[in-house]
């Protein structure tokens, strides 16, 4: 992805960077040279992936006290922040991030605010969680610095919230029994494209704030992304519409069949049930972009998909809020993968010893009992079960 600037590059305040979006868009506007800096509340973690002409600052958009040193001396600043996996009221907690974000951008002179919404219609008995991105770009358009507001549907790319969804169920379910938001319709994006996006939005000619839909190239509802998905990889499934699957029922299966948390899994259905399609192209005139169509987005986030590690993951910003640790997350591909670690003064025989231990008598960390199960049922056919056969080397 390439951008070229005809004058000199300003400088970007970038919140949301351990998120899935903003974690991607850090990358591209490091390679583009920009000077970048980061507000966020655990700087650790992103410190360590961030270039070292990257500025980290701790902060947080829900403490004003905490906004000024970071936006001090910023043209651009990215608003890439919302509460989708909170637990609180989020709708509150959106809505006082915008104020304090708005207000200390205004304080500090800052020349525009970029900021990723949702595709969706005030007109609309919308869910919470739209309303509450809609009322964001609003908060920050009237907040006296020029704005423009993106709004986006489905976003596809490997790691993403939708894709995982999508990939989970297809992959694990050849007979789906499906609702009814399934078959609304709605205008995925490639996630590359709203980078891109985001990126052109720095230099965009703007005197006054807007608001720009945006969306791929075709109009297609979750059943048929599920449908083009299993296409692809070559997989024949069945999926039976019903009418009674409510949002809560739906968001509870979506919790055991996906990695994705009921709270998750029901904010993204609330969103979804109503059309998420364009209805106005100015887009299609302010930016330079020719959005791909839903084949190949699906195409290249499966091919993605089959990376090793992706760049980033939905569940990146949920960690990010979690128990003051070094956790490196949760990472999801076409394997589950719990990548962790920690730094200890210990020597390495030392260290791994108590690895070295798990198993046998000693059982596991954690639910003992079911260790002992899986045991006993490994043992049952065939297996070693709670037998300890060999000693995993040290060296």
């Amino acid at each position: 992805m390439t951008s070229s600037n005809s004058h000199q590059n300003p400088s970007i305040l970038l919140t949301g960077a351990t998120g899935y979006i903003g974690g991607r868009l850090l990358k591209e506007l490091e390679n583009l040279d920009y000077s970048v800096s980061c507000l966020t509340r655990r700087p650790g973690p992103l410190q360590t992936r961030v270039s070292s002409n990257t500025q980290v600052f701790k902060g947080d958009v829900l403490d004003a006290t905490t906004l000024d040193e970071a936006l001090k001396g910023i043209d651009v600043a990215y608003y890439l922040v919302h509460s989708m996996g909170s637990k609180s009221d989020f709708e509150e907690e959106d809505r006082a991030a915008a104020i304090n974000f708005s207000t200390a951008a205004k304080n500090a002179r800052v020349k525009r605010i970029i900021y990723l919404g949702g595709l969706g219609s005030e007109e609309e008995n919308l869910s919470p969680h739209l309303r509450s991105r809609l009322e964001v770009g609003c908060i920050l358009r009237e907040g006296g610095v020029p704005t423009i507001e993106l709004k986006a549907s489905i976003i596809i790319g490997s790691g993403s919230l939708s894709f995982e969804m999508i990939r989970n169920l297809v992959e694990r379910l050849p007979i789906m029994v499906t609702p009814q938001w399934v078959r609304v319709d709605a205008q995925p994006i490639f996630v590359d494209d709203i980078l891109r996006y985001l990126i052109q939005a720095i230099n965009l000619p703007l005197e006054n704030s807007r608001i720009f839909e945006v969306g791929g190239a075709d109009v297609i509802s979750y059943g048929g992304l599920m449908q083009e998905y299993a296409r692809q990889r070559k997989l024949k499934r069945i999926m039976l519409p019903v009418p009674f699957l409510t949002p809560w029922l739906s968001s509870l299966w979506l919790n055991l069949i996906t990695p994705l948390y009921a709270r998750i899994g029901r904010k993204l259905i609330d969103s979804i049930q109503h059309a998420s399609t364009m209805r106005n192209h100015d887009a299609q005139d302010a930016f330079s972009i020719k959005p791909v169509g839903v084949v190949e987005a699906m195409e290249k986030a499966i091919k993605k998909e089959e990376d090793f590690w992706n760049e980033t993951q939905w569940s990146d910003a949920l960690s990010s809020v979690g128990p003051k640790n070094n956790w490196g997350g949760v990472k999801y591909g076409n394997r589950i993968i719990d990548h962790r670690s920690m730094v200890t003064t210990a020597g390495k025989h030392e260290a791994f010893a108590p690895i070295r231990r798990i198993g046998g008598n000693t059982g596991w960390y954690f639910a003992n009992t079911l260790w002992r199960l899986r045991g006993f049922v490994d043992y049952l056919f065939g297996g070693v079960g709670l037998r300890r056969v060999g000693v995993i080397p040290t060296s």
